[in-house]
């Protein structure tokens, strides 16, 4: 069984081992476009992060059978043409939750606490110059007592909000926009409204694309902060730098842009204010995750193999 690994530059560094035991394993470091043909030629199995396999490509490899989603989205796969042309497709999900999760809390402890201000000023010598022991020139906020409200419940947002509660923080779970409010759950624009903090957990689609823009924002209490490690394009990314940069929230935290890698004009990856801590999508990245998500694609492969399946989507 031939493998190939179109972009092992997205697995950090981490152990192959375990798909060179499954057949003749070969690697790239990255695939741009011009190069998927040619990176993929001869391949039984496609192992892909980011790489896009469209359907002009898939139709023009008859040998493959299996496509390896190594993460959980799968848009950058064509998944009719797969079924058309006969190609199994598997994805693993579930990898990153405390990757995830954790780095959630990191955007949020930083932004209510303004560490990141604070070790700014530690390192520009400023606290050698206080006049008394500690500095306390920007607002540090419990989590306790807040109230957090979750858009997209699924595994990473059940996740978030049993960190939330073990912070002593009230948790609201957000309905989608105008739906009927469910049991248990929270309409979205009361949600948005009353919470303190707003944490996004939802997949993008057609509906979620844009769900914040700019009337949304303007419903935020001007104390809210924003995260987002979900996907890029459900906050809109202009409407969030003109917020921020009004004050109108007090501040956001994203992992993720509409593009990546950010655009030097994207709004946020523009944007100087102290009142956003923008990171380059690493929340899923963990050490651990990656190993666990390595460890998963080779599981995959193992089962079609032997005529399982596991974690098919086609």
């Amino acid at each position: 069984m031939n493998i190939t690994l179109l972009d092992t530059a997205t697995l950090a560094g981490t152990s192959l081992e375990p798909f060179q035991t499954l057949g003749n394993f070969t690697s790239y470091s990255l695939t741009s476009p011009a190069q998927v043909l040619a990176h993929s030629a001869g391949a039984d199995v496609l192992i892909t992060n980011k790489v896009v396999l469209n359907r002009e490509t898939l139709a023009k490899l008859p040998e493959l059978k299996l496509i390896c989603v190594a993460a959980t989205g799968t848009n950058n796969v064509d998944l009719v043409a797969a079924k058309e042309f006969g190609i199994a497709v598997t994805n693993v999900a579930g990898y990153s939750t405390p990757s995830v999760v954790q780095h959630t809390f990191a955007l949020i402890t930083n932004l209510l606490g303004n560490t990141h201000r604070y070790i700014a000023d530690c390192q520009q010598g400023l606290w050698q110059q206080s006049e008394m022991f500690c500095r306390l020139d920007y607002r540090f906020n419990d989590i306790g007592g807040k109230t957090l409200a979750i858009i997209g419940y699924g595994s990473l947002g059940k996740a978030v909000a049993d960190v939330a509660r073990a912070f002593g923080a009230n948790v609201v779970i957000s309905e989608r926009k105008n739906q009927v409010t469910r049991e248990g759950r929270t309409e979205f624009y009361q949600a948005i409204t009353t919470a303190d903090i707003i944490s996004v957990h939802c997949p993008l689609t057609d509906e979620s694309r844009d769900l914040i823009g700019a009337a949304e924002l303007a419903m935020m209490k001007p104390n809210a902060i924003l995260i987002n490690t979900a996907r890029g394009g459900i906050v809109n990314e202009a409407d969030l730098a003109n917020a921020l940069s009004n004050n109108q929230i007090a501040g956001a935290g994203f992992d993720v842009l509409s593009k990546e890698p950010a655009a030097k004009d994207n709004p946020l990856a523009a944007y100087r204010g102290d009142n956003l801590i923008l990171t380059p999508h690493i929340a899923w990245a963990s050490e651990e995750s990656i190993i666990r998500l390595v460890k998963q694609v080779s599981l995959n492969i193992s089962a079609f193999s032997q005529g399982e399946s596991l974690n098919r989507l086609v």
